[in-house]
């Protein structure tokens, strides 16, 4: 290499982002992951004994993905073909492929192609990649935010072994900016920096477990600040720059959080949501909420949830629930984002707080198998009905007793040619009433555990 040549790749690397710069290039400087790579874990394991196959890295951004699909080809001294599924077509895949062939016919290197982004291929795509796969002609590292057993073809996923990341801890982060910081060569070593205690820890909260994130926020601050009266660059004399917390908050951009309404995390946090309500924790309930709705899901689908949960969760416990929730959706069509917000917040407390009965749920849910499943049972004749012309004279439909006719607005008659048992209400709340009329009405009938003498197992 001429000085032409070092004084090229020098001003490539200066004009990298920080977050790129500071990319671990061994095993050793890889930050985070222990579940699966941590001491005596599997990929370590495999990495040590090189026995490394196709792999898919499945996890939110920031976390190491790219970071570790680099470490790999470092430390197995393979070819590294980097290509991401936004911007590459099948022709430029088919030509590394036959690259990566002839080379290890040759030479006897194997190539890794680390496919970014790789749910963005689709299914055809996906597919110009298994023959090499199978027979180990490369080995693939695909990285993807979306789940893989949605996003990447079965064949694909079962000649690969898949490895979930999970965000970095806030020890790992911590971890990452103080390296930046010291790091003379390819960080901020060269730059008198003072990093406040308070500012150290917004970044590290903020980042969200993105290492990108905050390094990016962190060369932000610091590249803005060269610039003031006194600052040094280089440290000769000069004042080192003050990374406050005003200067944090100032660098880091808003929080994006994920949103994908078919991915995993929205299905996660929806769950979240639902059994913090189920399980009458108001402020679980109002974080999950507030999540969603940050990210940008329609209020609309939070009030719809809300009013299924009040039927299904709370039903006759609280039957002003259901009320309440068609009120919240009511308001969310009229009012809109932002300030449903409320009317949503509203709901959430109620019913979190209401006590809680799936009874009528489970009713019809029984009363539904018994349908789908059992012998279609007729309509007794005294029900059927009996305004038509012929009704009494040729089919018999008479012998109905109309309840208002009684004393009490009740008369002992069948209603369903069954003993079946489908409403078991609850002793909670205002059902607590509802089942006393229940069991009254099914002793006077002669039906159900309340006529028989015995007592419901609770």
């Amino acid at each position: 290499m001429d000085l032409f040549d070092s004084m090229r790749s020098q001003n490539r690397t200066s004009a990298r982002p920080l977050a790129a710069r500071m990319r671990p290039r061994t095993l050793d400087e890889y930050v985070g992951q222990d579940h699966f790579l941590g001491p005596g874990k599997l990929l370590r394991r495999m990495l040590l004994a090189d026995r490394i196959n196709s792999l898919i890295f499945y996890g939110p951004p920031g976390c190491g993905k790219t970071a570790l699909a680099h470490v790999i080809a470092k430390h197995t001294k393979s070819r590294f073909k980097p290509l991401n599924a936004v911007s590459t077509g099948t022709k430029e895949v088919r030509e590394i492929l036959t690259e990566a062939r002839q080379h290890l016919e040759d030479l006897g290197e194997r190539t890794i192609l680390f496919l970014d982004e790789i749910h963005r291929f689709n299914r055809a795509q996906q597919d110009v990649l298994l023959p090499d796969v199978e027979d180990g002609g490369v080995i693939l590292i695909g990285a993807t935010t979306q789940n893989p057993f949605f996003a990447i073809n079965t064949p694909l996923l079962s000649r690969s072994q898949i490895f979930q990341f999970e965000p970095l801890t806030r020890d790992n982060i911590r971890t990452v900016i103080t390296r930046a910081l010291a790091d003379k060569e390819r960080g901020l070593g060269n730059t008198p920096v003072t990093l406040t205690d308070d500012a150290l820890a917004f970044l590290v909260e903020a980042c969200d477990g993105d290492a990108r994130r905050a390094l990016t926020a962190l060369e932000i601050g610091v590249k803005s600040s060269l610039g003031e009266p006194g600052a040094s660059a280089t440290g000769g004399g000069g004042k080192p720059i003050v990374f406050d917390l005003q200067l944090a908050q100032d660098s880091i951009q808003r929080k994006v959080l994920e949103f994908d309404p078919t991915g995993d995390t929205h299905y996660d946090v929806a769950s979240a949501f639902i059994k913090s309500l189920r399980g009458s924790d108001p402020d679980a309930a109002l974080y999950w909420c507030a999540r969603l709705l940050e990210s940008g899901e329609d209020p609309r689908f939070v009030a719809r949830r809300l009013v299924i949960f009040a039927s299904e969760d709370i039903g006759n416990a609280d039957p002003f629930a259901v009320v309440l929730a068609n009120a919240a959706w009511d308001a969310v069509e009229r009012v809109g984002m932002p300030e449903c917000r409320i009317n949503l917040g509203h709901a959430v407390c109620y019913l979190a707080t209401c006590l809680k009965s799936n009874a009528a749920y489970m009713g019809i849910e029984a009363a539904l198998k018994d349908v789908r499943e059992g012998r279609t049972l007729p309509v007794p004749r005294h029900l059927r009905d009996g305004n038509h012309k012929a009704a009494k004279k040729e089919f018999g439909h008479v012998g109905y007793k109309y309840a208002h006719d009684y004393g009490d607005g009740w008369v002992d008659q069948e209603y369903v040619p069954t003993d079946a048992v489908y409403y078991e209400p609850t002793d909670r709340g205002h059902e607590a009433k509802i089942k006393a009329r229940v069991e009254e009405l099914r002793k006077r009938r002669g039906k159900g555990p309340a006529a028989s003498g015995e007592e419901k197992p609770k």
